[in-house]
């Protein structure tokens, strides 16, 4: 048997069990989420309603234009019904230390936090939820182009995620009402004296914020995009 006939007569059954599929799990009562089932709300044309409120800096660019594709889908948006309001941020992560104390590794976390309002005389709050990412890019110090390049893609990959993500998010509200799920609030933050900075002119020593962990930045060579600063 030559490997073409033993290609067409492998995909045989696998093309009946393609078919069967979705009348299996139709009866495990699966429902695709941007499909159209009879009295309910069609969520692509929903989807569409929603206008995304302009998000500053490069990242919220990319996180914007990213929405607007996923939530247009084969057509031009038409928001009339509903605003959305997104707040990404991305903290960055040295890892992979070396002697010389250059790094092999930088590590990207992306954040994201969603508010869905109504468009009327008085918006209402709709639903909001809370996502994240993990992404990264390897150091390459002696090719200066290369690694701007890498740190680049790898933002544009978080804002690619976080958009995607959230549109899913919001699609699963419109189809079921579920309260997204949206990350619980920390207690207050613990800051560090830095031993190796300069008074300032109050003669303040100047302190590093801990992460969620208590973990200062130093001490693991993160940098946060929201600047926390001592109170």
């Amino acid at each position: 048997m030559n490997r073409t006939a033993f290609m067409l007569r492998l995909a045989r059954p696998l093309t009946a069990l393609l078919l069967l599929l979705p009348m299996v799990l139709g009866g495990c009562g699966f429902k695709p989420l941007y499909g159209e089932q009879d009295g309910e709300t069609n969520i692509s044309a929903e989807m569409k309603e929603i206008y995304v409120d302009n998000i500053p800096e490069r990242l919220g660019q990319q996180v914007r234009l990213a929405l607007q594709a996923s939530m247009s889908q084969d057509g031009p948006e038409d928001p009339h019904k509903y605003r959305l309001r997104v707040s990404p941020q991305v903290s960055s992560e040295a890892i992979d230390t070396h002697n010389d104390n250059t790094t092999g590794r930088q590590r990207l976390v992306g954040r994201a936090h969603w508010i869905l309002f109504s468009v009327e005389t008085t918006p209402r709050l709709l639903a909001q939820g809370d996502t994240s990412t993990m992404d990264g890019y390897t150091s390459s110090y002696e090719q200066y182009f290369a690694q701007t390049l890498n740190a680049e893609t790898a933002f544009g990959r978080v804002a690619q995620t976080l958009a995607e993500q959230v549109t899913q998010q919001v699609a699963i509200w419109l189809r079921t009402g579920a309260k997204p799920l949206t990350r619980q609030p920390q207690g207050p933050k613990a800051y560090y004296p830095i031993p190796t900075a300069i008074p300032n002119s109050n003669n303040e020593t100047p302190m590093d914020a801990g992460a969620d962990d208590a973990i200062p930045a130093m001490a693991t060579g993160r940098s946060s995009s929201d600047n926390d600063s001592a109170p």
